[in-house]
């Protein structure tokens, strides 16, 4: 994915074809909105398994971070599944090639756990070409079906994230954890980005709202920060742009999670 714009107005998915690339909804906005008091609060399972899964290495801990964080804390098992190593965020990148992000995130991802207390999550990862979860979603399916059977709960990305990877992520979580019987939440990344307050298109009537203690909220904040490949510039050409400029992140670090279910 190509560097977002800076932000800082209510966007609209007009102008760009990809919305992800358009200028994107200010942090503000979202903050001042009053539709959070309507969200009915989020419970997570206090022990068992929870398997949660990403896109990318940095997915889950955007979205699900601070909900990890809790669970590390109820002392439950956590499997994170990464379905591509993330390879793909700066393909024009004239300083680092596909194979050496693709181990530097997979070592953010590790020290990002670690921040959050999960010291002792299983990483599984998938290694499925970046950009290209939608064409291996079958064979994603029977990967994931036996790591969560059994499971108390299984996290993914919102199937509406529109980010091809992030939906057809989700599709395959939700289809895997059907097919073993398992409750499935879905957590949201861009929408934060493209979408607006109240906006008609996002499914509110089935949001749930986690609220994060302050000390959560300082676990979650030091995990973003350990994905340095995609927080801060790998060099100096506009091809080593940050992924997710502070504008961005500042969806994430907010107060709370929201997850569909």
């Amino acid at each position: 994915m190509r560097p977002l714009p800076r932000t800082g107005r209510v966007g609209t998915v007009s102008g760009p074809a990809n919305p992800i690339q358009a200028p994107g909804t200010d942090e503000t906005y979202w903050r001042r909105w009053n539709g959070w008091d309507t969200l009915p609060a989020a419970r997570l399972p206090t022990g068992g398994r929870v398997v949660v899964v990403a896109a990318h290495p940095d997915d889950e801990v955007l979205g699900f971070g601070g909900a990890m964080a809790v669970l590390a804390e109820r002392a439950v098992e956590l499997t994170v599944v990464s379905i591509t190593d993330g390879e793909g965020s700066h393909p024009r990148s004239r300083v680092v090639t596909p194979a050496a992000l693709a181990r530097l995130r997979a070592q953010e991802l590790r020290d990002a756990l670690t921040e959050l207390g999960a010291v002792h999550a299983r990483i599984v990862r998938l290694q499925v070409p970046d950009t290209g979860v939608a064409r291996h979603e079958e064979q994603i399916v029977e990967a994931l079906t036996p790591l969560v059977r059994a499971a108390d709960l299984v996290a993914a990305p919102w199937t509406g994230d529109v980010h091809s990877d992030h939906e057809a992520a989700g599709r395959a979580a939700r289809a895997a954890a059907q097919r073993a019987g398992t409750l499935c939440w879905l957590y949201p990344v861009w929408m934060w980005h493209w979408a607006t307050p109240g906006d008609a298109r996002i499914p509110w009537q089935t949001a749930r709202r986690l609220d994060l203690p302050p000390h959560i909220q300082v676990l979650k904040r030091a995990a973003i920060g350990r994905f340095t490949t995609q927080i801060r510039p790998l060099g100096p050409g506009p091809d080593e742009a940050a992924i997710l400029p502070p504008e961005e992140l500042a969806h994430h670090l907010r107060p709370m999670e929201v997850l569909f279910q």
